[in-house]
């Protein structure tokens, strides 16, 4: 199916059929080689280039989609910007095939909803004037708006740019709690300002602020509630955006008589989680049968029973022992305050004790020489207490003359060794261990 190349090039997502026209206009687009014509038509078997660049045409059309984008104001509505500021682009989802188109303008102070969408067909019908899609904004102003005043916003004002007027202008009471502004900020009674709830079917730029600037009003705060069948409500936060439901879409179709043409598709759900089930009860519950054995299992298991299960003595680890609490014997017997039950070592009477260890002395064969002194009965050595004052006196004395001696003796053998040549380093010699140790106090 044959079509214009303006809506088939705005449709894969190239640019907006404004922008397609003035590239065409400048000789940029070819077709099968040839200079492209606005309004020529063509499909999808055609070479489409733009500055000698190929263009993918999809044979395929993407399904429709649309995002519901809460704008922050500051924020532009602009792909690109030269200053480097904020868009509304820079956190959409990516798309396979196309690109995302903005569904009116919202200027940098204007905050509130804005729909997305990758149909370039649908985007066109929802802000052409001769569908009158209705759009809702909630607006502040300085001051008081009079009756004159609301009965001349009613019937029309002349602009610059030709005639406009509200269709509905009414006091926003629900705006006051807070869902009117971005932070959430409530006015009081006694404000200055004061909320309104106007609706326009006209999308022309700055519409709303110069209708109450005609009447000498300022406006501080415009804020966009709803686009046609779409509202904005309270689920989504400034900056980010929503997939539109199925009933959203299929609404937002049929307001520009797309339902039939185009197919919609529903926003993606997670199903619940599914419930489990109660436990039954413990005689409701199947019974678990034992698994089977083989033939060689079971007899294995058969003997080991019957050889446990034996208590007549005739295993081999209680063979012959008859004692009473031995294993295979008789069990004893205690009877409460009785006697204590004897002990093993005592039972066996017939037994012979083992021999005494006898030690012999170290001294000659046959025992008798006499044994030497113990270290304990040996004298000890007199204490120092034992010694009289004189004679601790003297050996001190003779100590400190003793190691003065040695001292001068070394002194005396250094002096005497010749002194080291000019360049020889003088030999290391340790300190003699034999100096006087310093007295304590």
């Amino acid at each position: 199916m044959s079509e214009r190349i303006q809506k088939l090039l705005a449709t894969a997502g190239i640019a907006s059929r404004r922008a397609i026209e003035t590239m065409i206009a400048d000789g940029r687009v070819t077709v099968n080689g040839r200079p492209a014509e606005a309004g020529q038509r063509i499909d999808h078997n055609d070479h489409v280039r733009i500055d000698t660049r190929l263009v993918a045409l999809n044979r395929k059309p993407e399904p429709v989609r649309v995002l519901l984008y809460r704008k922050k104001t500051g924020e532009l509505v602009t792909r690109d910007d030269p200053e480097g500021r904020r868009t509304v682009f820079r956190k959409l989802p990516e798309l396979t095939t196309g690109r995302w188109i903005a569904i009116g303008r919202l200027d940098i102070n204007t905050s509130g909803l804005l729909l997305m969408t990758n149909d370039g067909e649908l985007a066109r019908r929802l802000m052409h004037p001769s569908f009158e899609i209705q759009r809702e904004y909630a607006v502040r102003v300085l001051g008081s708006v009079d009756a004159a005043a609301l009965a001349r916003l009613r019937a029309g004002v002349e602009l610059d740019d030709g005639f406009a007027r509200f269709e509905t202008i009414k006091p926003g009471e629900h705006y006051q709690d807070g869902h009117g502004g971005d932070e959430g900020e409530a006015d009081d009674a006694s404000s200055a300002n004061s909320w309104w709830t106007v609706t326009v079917k006209q999308g022309r730029n700055r519409v709303v602020r110069r209708l109450f600037e005609s009447q000498n009003t300022q406006v501080s705060r415009l804020m966009r509630v709803s686009y046609g069948p779409i509202t904005l409500g309270r689920g989504i936060k400034a900056g980010t955006a929503r997939e539109a439901t199925a009933e959203e879409l299929q609404a937002l179709l049929q307001a520009v008589d797309l339902a039939e043409k185009k197919p919609a598709r529903a926003a993606v759900k997670k199903a619940p989680a599914a419930r489990r089930k109660p436990m039954p009860d413990a005689s409701e519950r199947p019974q678990q049968t034992k698994p089977r054995r083989s033939p060689r299992a079971a007899a294995e298991a058969e003997r080991k029973r019957e050889f446990f299960d034996r208590g007549d003595g005739s295993s081999k680890a209680g063979k012959g022992d008859a004692r009473p609490g031995a294993k295979g014997g008789p069990k004893r017997e205690f009877k409460p305050g009785g006697a204590k039950p004897e002990a093993r070592r005592d039972i066996r009477k017939d037994d012979a004790s083992p021999p005494k260890r006898e030690f012999k002395s170290a001294g000659k064969p046959g025992g008798d020489a006499k044994r030497e002194p113990r270290r304990d009965d040996r004298p000890k050595p007199a204490g120092r207490g034992d010694k009289p004052a004189s004679a601790r006196a003297d050996s001190r004395k003779s100590s400190a003359d003793s190691a003065r001696k040695r001292s001068s003796t070394s002194a005396s053998a250094e002096r005497a060794k010749p002194a080291p040549r000019r360049g020889e380093s003088k030999p290391y010699v340790k300190p003699s261990d034999s100096r006087p140790k310093p007295r304590r106090k």
